[in-house]
């Protein structure tokens, strides 16, 4: 496991680490591998780093259209910031997926405002799933309206694209007492299916908002069955699976299976376990700028490794 966070990290190096407000990943597929590159450099036309293999799709998380306290008053002009990186590539990928919390407290009006940002976005297709944010009014409420046909109103759902097969889960709808996420036997039965069909050379995307893993189970923080979900991936040759929830990167591999989460557009919360629980984490307003941050990741295949390095916008 590796993350852009010291796990004890002094005031300093909390200021200088954190990464505030990640403008999202672009994903590339290269030799069947997939590669994060850095958006800031993606969207350079000086760096030609994203050409090296096909522009897949782009990771945005937890934009939290609503939110406005001493974290961050404006969570629509770092979500806009990040629709004007995306928008300056000079290769777009046709491809978006948002993890989750686009919404704070799931009113039609944030997410009024939130379709309004992201339609901003030059990029044919945006994939959706919902966070705990986005679904306060239950199965019936907002986000089920406006996101919910591709999926009957499920929340999950799967589809295809440049070769790829990409799945949409979902964990935030059940949770477990402990406040894990959960998927839950009709959504796993449903996964099961899915992938019978395909063979284990195509390489899977799964996306969804809380961590597919335990990274800290007393925060919640992973599924609780996602155990039978891997069970289900494990035979295939790449697979990786996204989420948000926990506003920072840690990553993971085990096996053929990558597992990387994505800082938030909106404010970024303590490392496990420092401090008494998760929530927005405040800094002074005059270091906001030097925490707006990207991050650049390189995927080797032999061995396969993650590496994560960060830049912040200012």
């Amino acid at each position: 496991m590796s993350s852009d966070l010291p796990f004890q990290p002094s005031r300093r190096n909390t200021l200088k680490c954190l990464a505030f407000g990640g403008v999202g990943t672009v994903f590339v597929l290269a030799g069947g591998v997939f590669t994060p590159v850095e958006l800031s450099l993606a969207a350079s036309s000086k760096d030609k780093s994203a050409a090296s293999g096909v522009p897949l799709f782009l990771q945005i998380s937890d934009s939290h259209i609503g939110f406005n306290k001493e974290a961050n008053p404006d969570v629509a002009g770092t979500l806009k910031q990040t629709i004007d990186y995306v928008n300056a590539m000079p290769v777009k990928p046709a491809l978006a997926i948002h993890t989750g919390d686009i919404t704070h407290l799931s009113k039609p009006e944030e997410f009024d405002r939130a379709a309004q940002l992201l339609s901003g976005l030059s990029i044919t297709e945006l994939h959706t799933v919902p966070g705990e944010h986005d679904v306060i009014d239950g199965p019936q409420g907002e986000y089920f309206k406006r996101f919910g046909q591709q999926s009957d109103n499920r929340g999950y759902y799967s589809f295809d694209h440049a070769g790829v097969h990409f799945v949409a889960l979902v964990n935030v709808m059940h949770f477990k007492p402990n406040g894990l996420g959960n998927l839950g036997e009709d959504q796993l039965a449903w996964l099961e299916k899915d992938l019978k069909g395909r063979t284990s050379s195509t390489p899977i995307v799964v996306f969804t908002h809380m961590p597919m893993w335990t990274i800290y189970e007393p925060w919640g923080w992973g599924t609780g069955d996602a155990g039978q979900a891997m069970e289900y991936l494990k035979r295939f040759g790449s697979v990786t699976v996204l989420n948000g929830h926990i506003h920072q990167i840690v990553s993971k591999v085990e096996g053929n299976i990558t597992f990387h989460t994505a800082r938030s557009t909106a404010y970024p919360q303590p490392t496990a376990g420092n401090g008494p629980g998760p929530g927005p984490l405040t800094v002074a307003s005059d270091q906001l700028p030097k925490m707006l941050g990207v991050t650049s990741i390189t995927i080797s295949r032999h061995p396969l490794a993650a590496t994560l390095s960060d830049t912040t916008l200012a």
